[in-house]
């Protein structure tokens, strides 16, 4: 009877153990996320309930399972299991304890600048992020070491691996060149300011913005919703555009071929009352020109401005199809023709034929017939 009840009550009443001070814990923050609102992080604490546990559970057997004399022909492997488990627990916690304090800390420093500089916020959340997975890169390789080193095996051969740790490194950062190029490439754009989360982006001809940053790569969503994955080398060895660096402001142009009767005065007018119903416009300038000419055709350009990438593409695609459609509907004429039919001929005053020209409302001009020579 005793050879169950032990192991029962030493197993049960870890578990038991664990449940009530997790829960005890897990009261304690939300009691201090409530008192606490202006910061986030004994919210965000409690998201590492769940390896807490793990670890105090591990904890408690690995201290107790010898008196549970569960195995006794296996206590050396179950306990090297539980220490490989408490290993484990406590790097994970570590892992998220340390994110929450990041977290926490670029909530508050976000929330305080995001109104004066957003440029700079989405420097810092870039650096965080890259920041936190180099801490999480760490932590795995030391857990992952403290675990080797619980067998005897590894810890006999740590004095040769150290002998030959020069070789080695030579060896691996030769193989990884390029591995290593891409990881000093990410610190070099996350604290040199290159390029951030955030930012609005052309690279090979793509527009998008750039939604996430690692050590190795960096992703860009295209405005049809395409995810774009490139080295983070790339943005240190190519040129690229970045229309969020500085300030976002910008000026867009739309082009237009038309007939050379179209009316320039009446379309400056025009364009004027359309940007005046577009909100995406922002109100500091806007132009319109003649900028080439050909002889069937000429090109009209219009300068409008707006506070961003997304509002300036707004503004022009509004421009454009607003004046094209009061074009048609009220000067259908300085919209380029293709003449598919011989010009009508009239006769002129020395006998020879000359064609007709149309009027500027697109009707054949009337000519008054000409009086007949008298010899």
């Amino acid at each position: 009877m005793e050879t169950i009840l032990r192991p029962l009550t030493v197993v049960g009443g870890s578990i038991l153990l664990t449940l009530v001070i997790g829960w005890a814990t897990d009261l304690l923050l939300r009691k201090a996320d409530a008192r606490h609102p202006e910061t986030p992080l004994w919210g965000l604490l409690r998201r590492a309930r769940i390896p807490y546990q793990v670890m105090l559970c591990a904890a408690l057997l690995r201290g107790s399972y010898v008196e549970a004399q569960v195995f006794p022909e296996h206590r050396a492997t179950v306990g090297r299991v539980l220490t490989l488990l408490l290993i484990g627990s406590v790097a994970w916690l570590v892992t998220r304890i340390a994110a929450a304090v990041v977290e926490a800390s670029y909530s508050r420093y976000a929330h305080a600048h995001a109104q004066r500089d957003p440029a700079r916020v989405r420097r810092v959340r870039t650096q965080v992020s890259l920041i936190m997975r180099v801490v999480t890169a760490v932590v795995a390789v030391v857990a992952v070491a403290a675990m080797l080193l619980t067998f005897p095996a590894m810890r006999a051969a740590g004095a040769s691996l150290l002998a030959s740790a020069g070789i080695l490194g030579i060896v691996a950062g030769v193989a990884a060149q390029s591995t290593l190029s891409n990881m000093f490439a990410g610190f070099q754009i996350a604290f040199g300011d290159m390029v951030r989360m955030g930012d609005t982006v052309v690279v090979d001809g793509e527009w998008g913005t750039v939604e996430e940053i690692t050590l190795t790569f960096l992703a860009v969503r295209t405005w049809d919703e395409r995810r774009i994955t490139m080295p983070v080398s790339y943005f240190t060895s190519k040129p690229f555009e970045n229309w969020s660096r500085g300030t976002p402001q910008m000026t867009g142009t739309v082009f237009w071929h038309l007939d050379h009767t179209a009316p320039l005065d009446l379309m400056r007018e025009r364009l004027r009352d359309i940007l005046r119903e577009c909100p995406a416009w922002d109100g500091r300038d806007y132009n319109l020109t003649v900028t080439d000419s050909t002889p069937n055709t000429m090109q009209v350009r219009a300068l409008v401005t707006a506070k961003d990438a997304d509002d300036i593409w707004t503004v022009r695609v509004t421009v454009r199809e607003g004046m094209i459609r009061w074009l048609a509907d009220e000067h259908p004429y300085a919209l380029p023709r293709v003449n598919t039919a011989d010009a009508a001929l009239r006769p002129s005053a020395d006998g020879l034929h000359r064609p007709h020209r149309p009027s500027p409302d697109g009707s054949p001009r009337r000519f008054p017939e000409q009086p007949a020579k008298t010899l």
